[in-house]
């Protein structure tokens, strides 16, 4: 039966894990891009399109894909019309894990039992419309009915982090911790770098005319950030090139792109290199995680980037090589001062071998210091997360995985973990009918436990930020 109580529990071993310790862990979601703001004014949706559509680029991808017009999709039509061509669509998705996630996340927090298509629309429509106006659906009470009690959301260093402060004082049954993410920073090609570092003089209290002010201020924010319960950085390295530079030839570098001058790629990848090394001495010092997520492709398709601006799903997979460049980055700050925790996530999953291997290089004191992502965008599939998870046995310590995050704009997407987790004991219960695991309850059962929430509650070092 369709998303049944042992649905993907394939075994009885996988039932056991799943239902007697997996599913009773709370979430640690260590890697979002919900928005603080939202959170702390915990306002009620105002329909199922809002809180399913608005900014879900997942599933734009499949109505475009399934021919739905733009205007239905991104465009001036009612939240109705798009709710009901997202109907339309999802018959048409079997295969596809939202088609799980949506039936999913109707029975979890609707109680909808009904398969979404053209003719339910107008009933799940009015139900779940319903559920939305009441108080008890506002945004923070669907994170409590997850069970989630540590958000890290994706901010800016710029960022006041007023929220989360606001957040600290008045929620008592979660919290609500920054992450540092300055891509801003090392972007220093984009257009908009020169007013970004004038926003940056204005958070830090500093002038920043040269390089050396640049990371000085930016040192200033992770402080700031520290202080406000940060514990991770993250970093989105779409291409990772390596090419390091003496001092003068930053400062030069720098100086030349206040100028308002053009910089060859030699610069840029000088500049990007040597302000990462920065950073990654900051979070050693700091004993932050830091998170890179590696090779995707940005902004496919000129005319509609023009037209719709990033994040809008027109992002593809990068297949450049890799272990040279991440080696040499990781070299450098293990001989300058230790690498500092670390997780490694590519969108590529041809990149997992060489990941684990250098991973193994760098290993020592912390259990798991270094971490292969879980399946991240295009591979939080089934397959995609058993991939994963089969590449982090094969090659490192499946037991010291800190787990599933929902990497989501969605405050329904919580699912996903339970997903993630059914996928884990899956595979598990298929180990032990080949004789690869042991017949031991107890043993796997504290296995599954740890990746669904102890060993990132360990990890991350979140009892220092309360």
């Amino acid at each position: 039966m369709f998303l049944n109580d042992n649905f993907l529990l394939t075994t009885d071993m996988a039932e056991s894990l799943f239902h007697d310790y997996a599913d009773n862990m709370p979430i640690i979601d260590y890697h979002c891009h919900l928005d603080p703001k939202e959170i702390y004014e915990n306002k009620n949706f105002k329909n199922i399109t809002e809180a399913w559509l608005y900014g879900d680029h997942y599933k734009w991808r499949l109505m475009r894909a399934n021919g739905v017009p733009e205007s239905h999709i991104t465009g001036d039509a009612s939240d109705y019309d798009k709710f009901l061509a997202w109907a339309r669509t999802v018959p048409k998705t079997i295969g596809n894990p939202l088609f799980s996630w949506t039936h999913l996340e109707l029975r979890r927090f609707f109680g909808i039992d009904e398969l979404l298509n053209e003719q339910s629309a107008p009933r799940i429509w009015e139900k779940a419309n319903e559920k939305l106006a009441s108080p008890d659906f506002r945004r923070r009470s669907l994170i409590k009915a997850s069970k989630v009690k540590i958000i890290c959301t994706t901010d800016d260093p710029v960022d006041s982090l007023e929220y989360h402060q606001a957040l600290s004082k008045e929620e008592q049954d979660f919290q609500v911790f920054p992450t540092f993410r300055p891509d801003k920073a090392l972007n220093i090609d984009a257009p908009g770098f020169k007013d970004w570092i004038g926003r940056l003089e204005q958070a830090a209290g500093t002038a920043v005319a040269s390089y050396t002010d640049l990371v000085n201020a930016l040192k200033n924010r992770v402080l700031f950030f520290h202080e406000h319960g940060c514990r991770l950085s993250d970093h989105a390295l779409d291409v990772l090139r390596y090419q390091a530079g003496e001092a003068g030839d930053v400062e030069r570098i720098f100086a030349k792109r206040l100028a308002g001058d053009d910089l060859s790629k030699e610069e840029i990848t000088i500049y990007r290199t040597e302000l990462l090394s920065a950073l990654i001495g900051m979070y050693h010092e700091m004993n932050w995680t830091m998170q890179l997520h590696i090779h995707a492709y940005r902004n496919n398709n000129t005319p509609m980037f023009k037209k719709l601006g990033p994040d809008t799903g027109y992002d593809g997979i990068n297949d450049l090589s890799l272990t040279e460049s991440l080696s040499q980055l990781l070299d450098r700050a293990e001989t300058a001062q230790g690498l500092p925790k670390t997780i490694l996530y590519s969108l590529n999953p041809n990149d997992y071998p060489a990941i684990l291997a250098l991973m193994g290089c760098y290993q020592k004191d912390t259990p798991g210091k270094l971490q292969l992502g879980s399946g991240w965008w295009y591979n939080d599939t089934r397959s995609g997360m058993r991939h994963q998870l089969t590449m982090f046995a094969d090659n490192s310590v499946l037991a010291n995985f800190v787990g599933m995050l929902t990497d989501s704009r969605s405050f329904l997407s919580y699912t996903r973990h339970e997903y993630f987790r059914r996928v884990l004991c899956e595979l598990i219960g298929e180990w032990v009918e080949r004789g690869e695991a042991p017949n031991d309850v107890a043993l796997l059962g504290k296995l599954v436990e740890d990746i669904s929430y102890n060993n990132a509650a360990n990890y991350f070092g979140f009892s220092s930020a309360k």
